[in-house]
């Protein structure tokens, strides 16, 4: 990292924070003026919220905003992890204008709108269909376990704009507007109660071809950018880069729940609290190098580590939580149904036995544990792929149940 760098961003920062109180504006409007300094995504080009430097520097960003006053990105902004890589890395200079600074400030939010019911983990499967009519496209199709997207402004979506050619070249990747006519978004109730995911159904919405990000049958490109912010934003616990302290995150909650009554537990019982703990900080400290690593900030399949260590350790981690409490871990739950207005990608937010159950889906959102350790294989190990009979013919000729 050069020296020249650091003192860039730093005598942005200290600009910055003469000019602008980050506690006496609002969190939208401060944040609007950490975009046009350059300090939202320092890797960013300039004009674009960023400097055009390593991505190292933001952690030195967050860290001298935070002892200023500033607040976090809130988390209903999470997806601005994936779609902002996603928007500048492929989006012409119009889409970046048009969506990067409301995504920052927190006036527009975004989800994901990916999966299919009918592709399962073949994402490159899926049948999502956009047709060209003049500068708009015509869409119809439906996306499942979509995060927050009842709260959302926009979607990122990937759709099926040529059926003719083989699957991963045929797709394009747009920005929806979720109030848009045609669009209706529905809840799927989880173990928890909760209505975090949803499935959303579109019929004939009309999407301006100026909403498309990267060139059209580029999808898949832009896709990949996309999730594999995702897995890296998963598995660092949020933190978008920044690896948390020693000890935070969900293995917080399992040793506070030990050492409340740790005379009342087994040898065996310190032991697992141990390697639970052991594990976590070797996570950390790789999702730490992962993002040390990082290019330009978007992360390679490296991310994927993090993300499929994590999915298991928090299970592991919560479920040790509940047998420390023995049948008193059994009770004391709520599950009315309910909306979130967030998302937790930590674990932490719920006690116990929301964060028991709601583990349950780390090991199937952002791309399932099963993927993980295909991408991990092939793509990091350098081991042979598996065998894939339809990645030259047209998509519309794949076989279908």
């Amino acid at each position: 990292m050069n020296n020249g760098a650091e003192q860039r961003t730093d005598a942005a920062l200290t600009a910055l924070l003469a000019e602008h109180d980050p506690t006496s504006e609002s969190y939208e409007e401060f944040r609007g003026h950490q975009f046009d300094a350059g300090l939202a995504w320092v890797q960013f080009p300039e004009g674009h919220g960023g400097l055009g430097v390593a991505p190292q520097l933001q952690r030195q960003v967050s860290t001298r905003l935070a002892q200023a006053g500033a607040q976090p990105a809130a988390m209903t902004q999470f997806f601005m992890q994936l779609a902002g890589p996603t928007i500048v890395t492929h989006g012409d200079e119009a889409v970046k204008k048009r969506f990067l600074r409301p995504m920052f400030t927190g006036e527009e939010l975004w989800c994901q709108l990916f999966s299919e019911p009918g592709a399962g983990s073949d994402f490159a499967g899926l049948g999502t269909r956009a047709v060209r009519d003049g500068d708009e496209w015509t869409v119809n199709g439906q996306k499942v376990w979509n995060t927050l997207a009842h709260i959302a402004d926009w979607g990122m979506l990937v759709t099926r704009s040529d059926p003719d050619v083989p699957k991963h070249k045929g797709m394009t990747y747009f920005a929806l507007d979720m109030k848009a006519p045609g669009v209706e978004v529905r809840p799927l109730r989880q173990i928890t109660g909760e209505a975090e995911f949803n499935e959303v159904y579109m019929t004939d919405v009309r999407v301006p071809d100026a909403h498309r990000i990267g060139a059209e049958g580029e999808g898949w490109r832009a896709a990949l950018t996309t999730l594999m912010n995702e897995r890296t934003a998963i598995g660092g616990g949020g933190g978008g880069g920044r690896a948390p302290q020693r000890g935070s995150g969900p293995i917080s909650v399992l040793v506070d729940l030990y050492g409340k009554a740790a005379q009342e537990h087994s040898a065996a019982e310190r032991d697992r609290v141990m390697r639970l703990w052991t594990r976590a900080e070797v996570l950390r400290l790789t999702n730490r190098r992962a993002s040390q690593l990082a290019r330009a900030g978007n992360p390679g399949p490296e991310g994927s580590v993090g993300k499929a260590v994590d999915a298991i350790l928090n299970q592991d981690i919560y479920e040790a939580c509940v047998d420390l409490q023995g049948m008193a871990g059994q009770v004391g739950y709520d599950y009315t149904f309910r909306r979130p207005g967030t998302i937790d990608v930590g674990g932490v937010r719920g006690g116990v036995g929301h964060n028991f159950l709601r583990a349950r889906a780390n090991t199937i959102e952002g791309g399932t544990t099963e993927i993980m350790k295909n991408i991990l294989g092939e793509q990091v190990l350098g081991l042979p792929g598996e065998p894939r009979m339809d990645k030259d013919i047209p998509w519309i000729e794949v076989p279908r149940g």
